[in-house]
């Protein structure tokens, strides 16, 4: 067994010059130490920073956080009068020489009386309300302009009006150009009236098919007939839609 006096560690027993080698120094400690001293701050040590501790004789008193009046108000306030007291007694002996008697007189004679409201009652319970607003009085047929259409109103249908002349002009002289004619009002009506009439024989003509469309022929027929009044139907629907029609010369 060893002694314990004599043991002795292993790294005191070698030489100092050693014990310096051993230790290990990194490169970067200069950049380290000289980042953490420029960007030092109170608020990133620990604890609170180092500001001055505020008096003792700076203490809150009361009714120091309520707003405070400005200057103007307070001198206002300052120059109200104080109630007066108990023992104090009224000015005596001021007169005055208006007659107050005639001069009420005077203004009730020369006065102009004022003329009631006219009123308006509809209910059984007497509710009334004014009748100069409440639109029963004729007051606007006496007005000169009257039932006449507001001078607005006639420029817009003039600005109307030869807007669309100048819409037709154009379109006759583009139609002239393209050499198309236009319809007159007789010539569709015959050209409707026609349509009908075709209409009316191709769902006469529908209507006598048998109830039993058991061969070939007979639903060729019936699709034929379908085809003819939904083709019939939309160019009715067409002319009927549009009241100016125009068609190529070629």
């Amino acid at each position: 067994s060893m002694n314990l006096d004599s043991d002795i560690s292993q790294y005191q027993m070698l030489p100092m010059k050693v014990k310096e080698i051993l230790q290990y120094i990194s490169t970067f400690r200069p950049s380290v130490k000289h980042e953490i001293e420029e960007n030092r701050a109170p608020w990133k040590t620990m604890g609170p920073p180092k500001i001055e501790v505020p008096s003792p004789k700076s203490f809150l008193q009361k009714h120091s956080k309520e707003p405070k009046l400005p200057h103007s108000m307070f001198l206002r306030l300052l120059t109200i009068p104080s109630v007066p007291h108990l023992t104090d007694h009224p000015l005596m002996g001021i007169q005055s020489k208006k007659n107050f008697i005639n001069t009420n007189a005077a203004d009730v004679i020369m006065g102009v009386a004022k003329k009631p409201q006219r009123v308006c009652v509809d209910t059984r319970q007497g509710n009334k309300y004014l009748l100069e607003t409440s639109g029963l009085v004729p007051k606007y047929i006496n007005k000169k302009d009257y039932g006449l259409t507001p001078k607005y109103v006639i420029k817009r249908n003039e600005e109307v009006k030869r807007a669309q002349e100048e819409y037709d002009a154009y379109v006759k002289e583009t139609l002239r150009q393209k050499a198309m004619k236009r319809l007159s009002d007789e010539e569709r009506e015959s050209l409707l009236q026609g349509l009908k009439k075709n209409w009316e024989e191709v769902h006469h003509e529908f209507q006598g098919l048998s109830v039993d469309i058991d061969t070939l022929p007979k639903k060729i027929r019936k699709e034929r007939l379908e085809s003819q009044m939904k083709q019939l139907e939309h160019d009715i629907n067409i002319i009927e839609k549009h009241k100016i029609i125009y068609i190529a010369n070629k």
